[in-house]
């Protein structure tokens, strides 16, 4: 029994899968980055050197808390870095 030309599908070549390099990121970013780690860092260094004076005495051993919150703010920058 022949069959009808309406069975047989026209094979299609797979469409090409284009490759784009990775998005540079903007100038700006780097020195972000490492500025918001150094910042954390000299936080921490400035509440421990003058013994909870600088950088805000209102809070007291947060202060701590806030130069670590600013580091991790540049280390989680690292993960978009291209």
């Amino acid at each position: 029994m022949p069959e009808s030309k309406s069975r047989k599908k026209a094979s299609r070549p797979a469409p090409a899968k284009t490759v784009s390099a990775p998005k540079e990121n903007p100038v700006w970013y780097k020195p972000v980055m490492f500025g918001l780690m150094i910042l954390g860092l000299l936080w921490i260094i400035t509440y421990y050197i003058t013994q909870g004076q600088y950088p805000v005495p209102s809070f007291g051993a947060s202060n701590i808390l806030v130069g670590f919150g600013i580091a991790i703010v540049g280390f989680l920058m690292t993960t978009r870095w291209r």
